[in-house]
């Protein structure tokens, strides 16, 4: 592997004399080019978007998301598919994260793990991987085995596939339908991508899944509406949801909490429309899990227009 070739493994003249500077010299320059992220990402917007548009549909017949990486990439991605079940309210298969050498990479360095291509294959089947799926691939250098050797294997189902990566010439970019090269430049410390790399993979993997969650129906306004209250702080987020969305005093938003079954969006329309609980799951069943389609369907049926 020639990996001078690579962008990630070139030195950032930015910092050169880096070991020299004092701590706060330090920090600023890590902050000046950590402030490049959100440009390079910004960039490849229209990118990131077709692959929203096949995650949803996806989503919409069934279908699972699933992120695949190793080291730095991989745990960005367990995290950002693990986030997904609290916050929107889905069962966990629907988007997974795998990671060269498992479980025990997510807390330690198992870096000999991402040479083997055919356990990306096997981790993919273990998983019951189908064509309706979506892979993404995620690896800032985009050469990890593990990686293509899944990508592969599921662009050979017919499945859709997408690739992450901060070098140009990405070997996961051979194999993916939707190229996402998030152009960061050198990282401060010649080949950390747990850096700049890590960073814009964060921005775009928030992207895919706030994105698709919002076409869903599971955001209303900027509210997400589709949590699942599994602890204390988040029943009272549950409870605010509802006050902020309606405009209704607490008594009123425990008692819709209660009637909803804790389900923060039925609860939300109960109130909105002065509806049962089994009126408000209809409403959204026939919208599509749209809040505010809901709302405007049963303003047309109560005006006959």
């Amino acid at each position: 592997m020639d990996l001078s070739s690579l962008t990630t493994e070139r030195q950032n003249p930015a910092s050169a004399d880096i070991d020299t500077r004092s701590t706060r010299e330090i920090l600023e320059i890590i902050n000046s080019e950590d402030r490049k992220v959100a440009f390079a990402v910004g960039e490849v917007l229209d990118t990131v978007a077709a692959l929203v548009d096949d995650v949803v549909a996806s989503f919409r017949q069934g279908g699972k998301l699933v992120y695949i990486g190793a080291g730095t990439s991989g745990r960005l991605g367990v995290l950002d598919a693990s986030e997904c079940p609290p916050t929107y309210g889905t069962p966990p298969w629907m988007v997974q994260g795998l990671i060269a050498g498992g479980r025990e990479a997510l807390v330690r360095s198992v870096e000999w793990a991402e040479d083997k291509a055919e356990q990306g294959v096997m981790d993919l089947k273990a998983i019951d991987f189908k064509p309706f799926d979506v892979l993404v691939g995620i690896t800032a250098s985009g050469q990890a085995p593990y990686v293509l050797g899944a990508m592969q294997y599921a662009r050979d189902l017919g499945a859709v596939v997408g690739a992450i990566s901060s070098n140009a010439n990405s070997g996961t970019f051979t194999v993916a339908r939707h190229r996402i090269f998030v152009d960061v430049g050198p990282e401060v410390v010649t080949g950390s991508t747990r850096m700049k790399s890590g960073t814009a993979q964060k921005l775009v993997l928030n992207m895919i899944t706030t994105a698709s969650m919002i076409r869903l129906g599971k955001v209303y306004r900027n509210l997400m509406i589709d949590l699942t209250p599994v602890n204390e702080k988040l029943v009272e987020r549950s409870k605010n949801l509802i006050m902020n969305a309606t405009q209704c005093d607490r008594t009123t938003a425990e008692r819709a909490f209660t009637e909803s079954g804790r389900k923060p969006k039925i609860a939300i329309l109960m109130v909105l429309l002065g509806v049962s609980a089994t009126r408000a799951e209809q409403l959204v069943a026939e919208n599509d899990g749209h809040l505010s389609r809901a709302v405007e369907a049963f303003g047309r049926s109560t005006t006959g227009s």
